[in-house]
This record gives C-alpha cells, sequence and structure tokens, in this order.
C-alpha cells in the first residue's frame, strides 16, 4: 500500500534527513580529512626515510671505495635505486647524476615542483664527493591516488548513508502516518456510526411522519445508539473526567439491566439471548462495568449472524459472552485490544469498544481470554480475581 504523506510528515521527513545527512557530511569530511593527513605524513615519512636511507648507502659505497683504492662507476651507484640522483663537490659543482634542477644546499630537504630533493653530506669528500642528492618523482602520484581513494569511499559511505537515512526515516515516520491513518478512518468510521442512527431519527420525526409505536421503537434505538458512542468517547478520550469512585457492586444486577436494554437491538437482528445469571459481587466503577458489559454485548450483536445466538454467563466469577457470529481470524485475534484497529470492514464498529474492553480489564486486574473461530463465533471469558 502506497502511503501518501501530509505537507508537515514530508517537512518532518526532510528535515530529519537534512539533519542526518548534514551530521554524516561533516563527520565524514572531518574523518577523510584526518585520514587524508595521517596517511599523507606517513607517505612523507617512508619516502624521506628510504631517500635517507639510499643516500647512506651510496655515501657508505664512495667511502668504502676510496678506502679499499677501487673505482667506482655511476652506473654501479644506481644499481637498485629507485630515485634519481646525484653527486656534488665542496663547490657545489655536480660530478655526476641525472637531476637537472639547480640545487638549493641550505637545507637537507626541499621540495621541487612536485618533487622532493634530500642532501647526504655524509660522504665528507671522499673521490671528491662532498654532497649526495636524491631526487624522488612518486609522493605526488602516492598523495593523488590517496585522494581519489578517499573521494571514491566518500561518495560510496555518503550514498550507502544517504539510503539508510532515507529508510530510517520512513521508518520512524511510520507509526505517525499509521497512527494518522487510523484517526482518519476512525473519524470516518464514527461519522457514519452517528449518520446512521440520527438518519432513522430524522426520518422518523421528518413533516408527515407519523410518530407510530415502530417510529418511536426506532427513535428509542437510534438515540440509545448514539448515547452509547457518546458514553464510550467520553470514557475513553476524557481520561481527565471524574470517575465514579469503585465499591464492591452486584454486578449481577447491573448485567441484567444491561440485557434488557439491548434485548430490542437484538430482536431487529432475531438474535436470541440466553443467561445463566447468579449472584456475583465485584469491586469495581459503575460506569466502567458498564462500559465492559455493553461493548461485548453490543460487538456480540452487532457481528452476528441473523438468527443467531448469544450465551451470556455470570458465574463462579467468570463472565462469559458468546456469539453465533462472524468470528475472528486467529491471526488477528493478536491486535483486537487496540485502539482503532478492527478485524474486518463489515456492519460498521469503529475500533473502540475492545480497547474500552481491555482498558478496563486492565485498571481492575480482569483477566481477559478470547476464542474465536471464523464462521462460527466467538466467546469472550473474563475471570475477576477475588
Amino acid at each position: 500500500m502506497v502511503i501518501v504523506l501530509t505537507r508537515s510528515e514530508k517537512s518532518a521527513l526532510v528535515r530529519f534527513l537534512g539533519l542526518y545527512l548534514g551530521s554524516s557530511f561533516i563527520l565524514l569530511t572531518i574523518i577523510a580529512w584526518l585520514f587524508y593527513k595521517v596517511e599523507s605524513n606517513l607517505y612523507y615519512d617512508l619516502i624521506t626515510s628510504n631517500m635517507k636511507n639510499v643516500a647512506a648507502k651510496i655515501s657508505s659505497t664512495i667511502i668504502y671505495a676510496q678506502m679499499t683504492n677501487q673505482k667506482i662507476s655511476p652506473e654501479k651507484i644506481r644499481e637498485n635505486i629507485e630515485f634519481d640522483f646525484a653527486l656534488y663537490d665542496h663547490s657545489y659543482k655536480k660530478l655526476v647524476g641525472n637531476i637537472p634542477e639547480k640545487i638549493d644546499f641550505s637545507k637537507k630537504i626541499k621540495q621541487y615542483d612536485n618533487s622532493f630533493i634530500l642532501i647526504d653530506d655524509s660522504a665528507l669528500g671522499h673521490l671528491g664527493v662532498n654532497y649526495v642528492v636524491i631526487k624522488e618523482n612518486i609522493f605526488y602520484k602516492k598523495i593523488y591516488q590517496l585522494k581519489e581513494k578517499i573521494f571514491i569511499s566518500f561518495l560510496l559511505i555518503f550514498a550507502f548513508l544517504f539510503i539508510t537515512g532515507f529508510y530510517l526515516a520512513k521508518m520512524f515516520i511510520k507509526p505517525i502516518t499509521n497512527e494518522r491513518l487510523k484517526l482518519n478512518n476512525f473519524i470516518k468510521d464514527t461519522t457514519h456510526e452517528l449518520n446512521t442512527p440520527i438518519t432513522a431519527i430524522l426520518m422518523c420525526t421528518s413533516n408527515g411522519s407519523s410518530l407510530s409505536e415502530k417510529n418511536i421503537q426506532r427513535i428509542n434505538l437510534s438515540a440509545k445508539r448514539i448515547s452509547e458512542i457518546y458514553k464510550d468517547l467520553i470514557y475513553l478520550f476524557l481520561e481527565e473526567k471524574k470517575k465514579e469512585t469503585p465499591s464492591n457492586l452486584r454486578i449481577d444486577l447491573i448485567l441484567n439491566e444491561q440485557i434488557e436494554y439491548f434485548k430490542t437491538l437484538a430482536s431487529k437482528k432475531r438474535v436470541e439471548i440466553k443467561t445463566d445469571i447468579k449472584q456475583t459481587t465485584f469491586f469495581i466503577d459503575k460506569e466502567s462495568f458498564i462500559r465492559l458489559c455493553n461493548n461485548l454485548i453490543s460487538n456480540a450483536i452487532k457481528y452476528n449472524k441473523i438468527g443467531g445466538e448469544i450465551d451470556i454467563i455470570l458465574k463462579d466469577n467468570k463472565m462469559i459472552v458468546k456469539d453465533t457470529g462472524i468470528g475472528i481470524n486467529k491471526q488477528n485475534l493478536k491486535d483486537i485490544f487496540k485502539r482503532f484497529y478492527r478485524a474486518n470492514n463489515v456492519q460498521g464498529g469503529f475500533g473502540i469498544g475492545l480497547n474500552i474492553v481491555y482498558t478496563i480489564c486492565n485498571e481492575y486486574d480482569i483477566k481477559v481470554d478470547v476464542d474465536s473461530k471464523e464462521k462460527e463465533g466467538t466467546t469472550f471469558i473474563l475471570t475477576f480475581k477475588e
């Protein structure tokens, strides 16, 4: 199902993504910059260390050649050396080598364009060589490759974070969207539930309609239905409304009153109500118990079949309401007590009745069990703790 977001939800989604991606971008940039600095310093230290080792090796070769009266050629020096080099005398005159730049001998290491040049004076004038100069040509190539890797890695990681952030944002906003959809459906269903009895009252009291016994009965039923909807809404949403003080009530008497209240509605569907009610006392406020009974009995009538039956039993600290109606799918049983949840879309209802039942049972420590089979019926068992 495609969920259409409202303007405020889209705005919240964009703000979340902006904050998430902005902070991720800044953090990634700092990490990339620190990584670049560490790696570039490491490359520099490694290359200069190699240059110093090569210069020292050349100097030691020159010194050894003089001490042993050997002749040494530039080709022999160049063997196994990956750098360019040149040899200079005490007057800075190049004796041999392939470094074309004019060398500044005032610094041991100096940058020339995209290369570094190292000057080593450890030859000490042996064979006329006072300075060994080494030139590298790979540092900036390494740096370029490092930047390239960091940039590609940055893009890949940021793309991953963007996709992750998008799905996280949708996941976070989904509960809000679901609640909005539930609320919208609740408003639609409530409007429908109220419209039906209101329409019946208007039809029975319109010009030309006689107040026959049948019409009066319809008006009475419609008024009762509106009253029940109003009381349910007040009980559920106006929790700050002062409730009655709980006391030890004869709940069997209250239950019998409510059954009489619903018999007219049940007769409209030719539903027979059978009772087995024994004297029972329970600590509860009267309005809560009425809401509890009325919602269970109302659902048993509403979702019953024409000519069906309802068994209402109250004894041994248990109240059982059993119907022969459409039943509830086993997969939906775990959700029936959620606010605004509806297991089906037939015969009205707007998903707060069983939530009220669940709320009252929790408040008064009443255990509630449900057994249901599709097309066979549903049984609610309430166990009152002594």
